[in-house]
């Protein structure tokens, strides 16, 4: 991984659960590249990510401990921990520049802190269309679980 280069974009720290792995983030528009996936792999995986450009995460310790998984076309490179098996981050398909990183990796932050994420389609990829873009296949939506008391009312 490269160095960070300084701007005035805030620094996020981010770690895998077991903290082997650590790596600090730049990310490209702030949390407002929130998104899932419904391809194959992300629909299990079930991460929240957000959007960083390559050269805008900076691995800090355990690069020796990340494990590389990649199918179909093997454009994406899924990277994780291989001791706590959490996605750290993935160079993405549809860009490549970029990494998506998980949100739940952040310090500070959840992917349930999102009331709507948009879904992208990835079980047919927009690079294997002819129209290119990043398609939104649907929206998650989180519900609070609290429930209304008649005091609350």
């Amino acid at each position: 991984m490269t160095e960070i280069s300084l701007d005035s974009r805030p620094t996020y720290q981010a770690a895998c659960h077991c903290g082997a792995v650590r790596f600090a983030v730049l990310l490209t528009d702030g949390l407002r590249t929130a998104r899932r996936c419904n391809c194959s792999y992300c629909r299990m995986r079930g991460a929240v990510a957000v959007s960083a450009n390559l050269n805008d995460i900076q691995v800090l310790q355990g690069e020796d401990v990340l494990t590389l998984y990649q199918f179909n076309t093997g454009e994406a490179k899924h990277y994780f921990c291989s001791r706590c098996g959490i996605y750290t981050f993935h160079q993405r398909r549809s860009s490549p520049h970029q990494y998506g990183v998980n949100v739940a990796c952040i310090e500070g932050m959840s992917p349930f802190d999102f009331d709507e994420v948009p879904v992208n389609e990835g079980r047919m990829h927009p690079k294997d269309s002819a129209e290119g873009g990043p398609i939104v296949a649907g929206w998650l939506r989180y519900r609070s679980n609290k429930t209304t008391r008649s005091t609350d009312i």
